[in-house]
């Protein structure tokens, strides 16, 4: 599977390895509460931490081995963070986004672990602009889109992949997870509802991103995706790629560039400037900068409203 902005060669520095396996020889176990008595559970960034948190309640510790704010396929992790993946009760990651997690995992021996590719297994995406599928819009077969949790049912897949490992790991607050999980599942299946409602009656179905990010929630929602570069935002778009993004975007009836919170704006503004259109933000939650303020939920809702407004609708 490709995904965006993996190195060549991505190892673990010797300093991070020596230093996690010193650590995990002085008593560091994978079936063993923390001292505050709650499940330490490592989730490798922000979906991940959420399911966790929102499930897990009262009765976990959660650990984001990303900062709030940071690119997650930037992560190269410490030694801490290695011996922190080696000690934990259960470790919530997805396979293939940061290989650097990838490969602390492989090399614990943890009893619970949690794959949300294996749990809502990734699926390759027609994404942008190009090949013709005979559903009256015109596709690219591009694999490599990670954002699973951007289709709230295949996030609940992975939310019940989470209910049940953390009551194997804990099996005195099962009930707990369970109830949690449910919550987590039913509020997830309004949320799908919400965004059918409120895209079924739009003017337009498709949209322009600055890159692919959008495959699972474009799929999930029946709208197109029109991506200016592939899985790779920091990619540079040849003068024959804009010139298709331009002729689509106009063919479509497009009226908004969308970029994103994490990555730079720049592209999008740039090519917004050359069509006379606008821009606004579409996030793919792969992280939240202020989780005080927003969550999962909120961002998505974000995220409704503003496709909303490009396409025309109101329902």
């Amino acid at each position: 599977m490709m995904l965006r902005r993996v190195p060549t060669s991505i190892a673990l520095t010797a300093t991070a390895v020596v230093g996690a396996l010193a650590l995990s020889a002085c008593g560091g176990s994978s079936s063993a509460k923390d001292g505050s008595g709650k499940l330490d559970v490592v989730a490798s960034f922000y979906p991940m931490q959420f399911l966790a948190e929102q499930i897990g309640g009262e009765h976990v510790k959660v650990t984001d081995l990303t900062a709030a704010g940071a690119e997650p396929h930037d992560l190269e992790l410490t030694a801490k963070q290695v011996a922190k993946v080696k000690g934990a009760d259960l470790v919530v990651y997805l396979k293939g986004l940061q290989p650097t997690v990838d490969k602390a995992v492989a090399q614990t021996d943890a009893k619970h672990v949690v794959d949300a590719t294996a749990a809502s297994p990734l699926v390759d995406h027609h994404l942008a602009e190009g090949h013709s599928e005979g559903d009256g819009h015109e596709h690219e077969d591009a694999a490599g889109d990670p954002h699973l949790w951007l289709d709230p049912n295949r996030y609940a897949a992975v939310a019940k992949g989470v209910g049940s490992e953390l009551a194997k790991a804990d099996p005195a607050h099962a009930a707990d997870y369970q109830k949690n999980t449910d919550r987590m599942v039913a509020d997830l299946a309004a949320l799908d509802q919400e965004f059918k409602a409120g895209l079924q009656d739009a003017k337009g179905k498709s949209f322009v991103t600055s890159h692919a990010a959008f495959g699972y929630l474009a799929d999930a929602f029946g709208i197109n995706q029109i991506a200016i570069n592939g899985v790779d935002p920091d990619a540079e778009p040849t003068p024959a790629r804009l010139a298709e993004i331009q002729k689509a975007a106009k063919e479509h009836g497009v009226t908004t560039i969308f970029f994103e919170t994490l990555v730079s704006p720049k592209l999008a503004e740039t090519v917004a400037k050359d069509l006379g259109l606008k821009t606004a933000v579409l996030d793919p939650l792969e992280g939240v900068k202020d989780q005080a303020k927003d969550n999962y939920f909120s961002v998505m809702r974000q995220n409704l409203a503003n496709l909303k407004t490009a396409f025309g609708t109101t329902g």
